[in-house]
């Protein structure tokens, strides 16, 4: 079946290594490739990519999964959700393991890149994808990588709540590149137990100050009355009013997308 249209978005597929897949794209400027989560590119994550847009950069949303533009519902989440598990292309058990569909979003990275121009790329991955904007940081042309809430390899048993969903080789020339300087931005919430604060302290452990966390309060009796099951901070979770965390959370993405994408930023 053809792709859907997504209103106010582009649509031209990417194709490397024999795989084709669509590509939403929106905007002018640097490129930031918005990664979407489970159980697909929803309504809210398309808000987002406008967001980004509005913000002066070309949105790039690439869809792996789901059906693009459904609202995200129960019984979509899962069927996306197995469908992720039994994929091939996300490592979602295995440790110091970099899931094999990077290698298709970094070959998109690149192009998007050449087609846009500017100092670099930005990138966000959300949920199962939470880690792979990491993993894409092992090329230079990325400059902005953010973890929301990444959510792989799946949080049983210690080893996989401290695991980054690397490759031991690649996580090393991730570090590198914060030695030269490099930042990477992380957002969860501090009760969401797919994101336990074991990984964030492992980033902290591997980057140091390199590492940006923005940690949401979700625990009982928090001054916003955020959930305890809070997840999603860009989209699902997201409470788009001024002085609310989450809002701030994503002012917070779009300012570091400004500083590390656009030149007078950047000075």
């Amino acid at each position: 079946m053809p792709a859907p249209e997504l209103p106010g978005f582009t649509l031209q597929p990417f194709e490397h290594g024999g795989t084709s897949l669509p590509v939403y794209r929106r905007g002018k400027g640097p490129a930031v490739v918005v990664i979407h989560e489970v159980p697909g590119v929803t309504d809210k994550v398309a808000a987002f990519g406008t967001r980004v847009a509005d913000a002066g950069f070309s949105a790039v949303l690439p869809s792996l999964f789901g059906d693009p533009g459904r609202p995200a519902t129960g019984g979509y989440i899962l069927r996306s959700m197995l469908h992720g598990c039994v994929s091939r292309e996300f490592a979602n058990w295995a440790t110091s393991t970099t899931s094999p569909i990077t290698v298709w979003l970094r070959a998109l990275a690149k192009a998007e890149h050449a087609r846009c121009g500017g100092p670099g790329i930005g990138a966000v991955g959300m949920c199962f994808t939470g880690g792979f904007a990491l993993a894409m940081m092992v090329d230079d042309e990325l400059l902005a990588p953010v973890l929301s809430q990444p959510s792989l390899p799946f949080a049983i048993g210690k080893r996989r709540k401290r695991d980054l969903a690397i490759s031991d080789a690649d996580l090393e020339a991730v570090k590198a590149r914060a030695a030269e300087g490099q930042c990477v931005l992380g957002l969860r919430f501090t009760r969401d137990s797919f994101v336990p604060e074991e990984r964030f302290q492992r980033l902290r452990d591997e980057l140091g100050d390199r590492f940006l966390a923005v940690e949401i309060d979700s625990s009982p009796g928090n001054p916003h009355g955020i959930r305890k099951a809070a997840h999603s901070v860009l989209t699902e979770d997201l409470v788009d009013e001024p002085g609310h965390p989450t809002r701030e959370a994503l002012d917070r993405v779009l300012s570091f997308f400004r500083e590390r994408l656009v030149p007078e930023e950047r000075q």
